[in-house]
């Protein structure tokens, strides 16, 4: 492990087994190395060119200092002494408290500093910097700021026309330049957050084998069965804290992606920094590879995956417990494992058998469900009445259908004081067969069977809704185009304010348009959707439409969840989470048709929700990091990521 002139200093007082000091070849302060020290932690020194100790002490797993030695600090100083000062750009140390297993990085100097995207700042290394690492005449002669780095790049990104161009560019930003990544995307959230994730993410995994540049996180095929231990160590984090998991059979609505999947993982996982404040070196996005039964796939030359049927059964049950039986072994009892775009028949009866064992999530069922129910809770606020007056009819019986209707059972139940079982009554479900009854009840996939209730079979949406008489009309199907104008006309002959959720992603898979369920319901409709839709003009009115992104809910979860030190998730949680965000959505918001808060403010939500979660994770003794914290709010901001550029010395 080198720098580019060479040269390697560890300094002999720090740690006996680390003592590779070589005086003869001192320089100035070219790079960090980091190895492992006799007690399971770690020392970092550096020396300048008369052999003077510039560091030493403990180190944080991103290279940040622990150490309470007055020993300035390469990459913590203070911009307007020039000596030590505080960690204002640090990233999150007060969630950390596992040992790191011994390892070594090396944060290089000169030509292969501009190629780190951690520490890479382009045009912004100061004069200074450049003298120091080596950077003369390997940069334009000018220096920029972070901000003006970013205006740049957002000129350049709004000259593009397709928006997958656009997710191209974030994608090779991030892999260069990582700060300067979630920069852009924290001060362009709502511009960006599309061309990021859904709608255009759904596209980037229909093509990912043709766009594909570089690997991001980690491929476990079937080829790796018997060694996912060893496929996890060349991993090169060790303090990982939330993995994202998606085995691609069930993307978005469009179905099998196999391997090209990954695309959700790495998206997730930008959000959960850039929104939710989690270091990018804690996230860890993983793809278990079974096949694919995608036809075109396994025909297309540039599929990227195992060419093969899915494996099914044993052999798909076997993989995904090693996968699992390693994660916790490698990473330990807290990191919290998301798992994402599962087809039904896997993703409930993974979370049923590991919700036990793990720290898991499904962000399909639970994470939808979560953000759903705060929409629901922030509309009845204005349009007042309460969970338990409304009846609800839903449009797809799968992940999200039937996870939503759960955690609403549970809302009216614990705010009615009634029996889950009774709350259910007042949830419908229609999935491809027509109505969910209970004459169809030994037909029906075992999470479909507690709403089964007792009625008339009904084949047609229309006509459900025409019986039913739902207040609130939700759709999960996954199909496009669902909520005819006949439907829509429907919900707005029996309710005033008829609430309508079209919430299938990408666009092209939702059930209706903000414009249509705006114009068949003569302007009434209370809307949102799971992928962005412009603002509607309608009788000279700006309706704008909400997004019921799961994003508002599971980077402030995951946040929480890390910080509280919670070892596994309970719904109590889901519910603390929903009504976080649902008292964020002011009357303001609403007047515009909006049943979410705006995203600028999201980082400020996701710390609300954190600390609501992590406050109902001590409640429930669920916590590990004791005492807790007096101030939650306080402390999520203080745990979170910032991706201002630090000074180096």
């Amino acid at each position: 492990m080198m720098s580019l002139n060479g040269s390697s200093f560890l300094h002999p007082s720090v740690c006996k087994s680390c003592r590779t000091f070589d005086a003869a070849r001192r320089s100035p302060v070219a790079f960090v190395r980091v190895r492992s020290g006799p007690s399971g932690g770690r020392c970092r020194v550096a020396s300048d060119g008369n052999g003077r100790v510039l560091v030493d002490g403990a180190l944080d797993e991103d290279g940040s200092s622990s150490s309470s030695s007055s020993s300035p600090s390469v990459l913590e100083m203070d911009s307007k002494s020039g000596g030590p000062g505080p960690d204002l750009y640090g990233e999150d140390r007060a969630t950390e408290d596992q040992l790191v297993t011994p390892w070594a990085v090396s944060v290089a100097s000169g030509y292969n500093l501009l190629r780190d995207p951690h520490h890479n700042k382009a045009l912004s290394f100061s004069e200074k910097e450049r003298d120091a690492h080596y950077l003369r005449g390997l940069l334009p002669p000018v220096v920029v700021s972070q901000d003006l780095q970013v205006k740049k790049l957002m000129h350049s990104l709004r000259k593009y026309q397709v928006p997958l161009q656009k997710y191209m560019a974030m994608m090779d930003l991030q892999e260069t330049n990582e700060r300067l990544f979630y920069k852009l995307l924290i001060d362009h959230v709502e511009e960006l957050l599309p061309v990021v994730y859904t709608p255009t993410v759904g596209e980037a995994c229909q093509k990912y084998g043709s766009i594909f540049r570089r690997p991001q996180g980690l491929f476990i095929s079937l080829k790796e069965k018997g060694k996912i231990l060893e496929v996890l160590k060349n991993w090169p984090q060790r303090n990982i804290q939330v993995i994202v998991v998606t085995d691609g059979e069930r993307i978005l609505g469009l179905g099998d992606l196999g391997c090209q999947g990954m695309g959700i993982p790495v998206g997730k996982l930008s959000l959960y920094t850039a929104l939710g404040g989690v270091r990018p070196s804690a996230c860890l996005p993983v793809t278990i590879d079974v096949g694919t039964n995608n036809e075109n796939l396994l025909k297309d030359e540039f599929y990227i995956g195992l060419r093969q049927r899915r494996a099914t059964g044993e052999e798909y049950d076997e993989l995904l417990h090693e996968f699992m039986s390693a994660v916790k072994q490698i990473f330990g009892e807290k990191v919290l494992i998301q798992f994402e775009d599962f087809a039904n028949h896997n993703a409930f009866e993974l979370l049923e058998k590991y919700g036990t064992t793990h720290l898991v999530f499904n962000d399909d069922i639970q994470g939808t469900a979560s953000v759903v129910l705060a929409g629901l809770i922030a509309a009845l606020k204005f349009v007042g009445g309460t969970l338990a007056d409304q009846r609800f009819l839903f449009l797809g019986a799968g992940e999200a259908g039937t996870g939503i209707a759960e955690l609403m059972a549970l809302e009216i139940s614990k705010q009615t004081n009634v029996p889950v079982e009774e709350a259910r009554k007042k949830i419908w479900l229609v999935d491809s067969k027509g109505l969910i009854v209970n004459s169809r009840w030994e037909s029906l996939q075992q999470f479909k069977k507690p709403w089964a209730h007792e009625h008339e079979p009904i084949n047609e949406l229309v006509d459900a809704v025409k019986v039913i008489k739902p207040t609130v009309l939700i759709g999960t199907s996954g199909v496009g185009s669902t909520f005819t104008e006949d439907v829509v006309e429907a919900m707005a002959a029996l309710n005033e304010k008829p609430i309508i959720l079209a919430l299938s992603n990408p666009t092209s898979q939702s059930e209706c348009t903000a414009e249509e369920a705006y114009k068949w319901s003569q302007g009434r409709a209370i809307f949102a959707s799971g992928s962005p839709f412009a603002p509607v003009e309608y009788k000279g009115k700006t309706l704008v439409p909400g997004q019921a992104n799961n994003a508002y809910i599971f980077p402030g979860l995951g946040l929480g969840l890390i910080m509280s030190g919670a070892i596994r998730v309970h719904n109590d949680m889901l519910l603390a989470a929903s009504e976080a965000l649902a008292a964020q959505v002011t009357r303001e918001n609403f007047d515009k048709g909006l049943i979410y808060p705006p995203f600028t403010d999201i980082r400020k939500i996701s710390a609300q929700i954190a600390a609501d979660v992590a406050a109902k994770a001590y409640e429930l003794g669920l916590a590990t990091r004791l005492p807790q914290p007096k101030d939650l709010v306080k402390y999520a901001e203080s745990c979170m990521y910032s991706p201002t550029y630090r000074s180096y010395r």
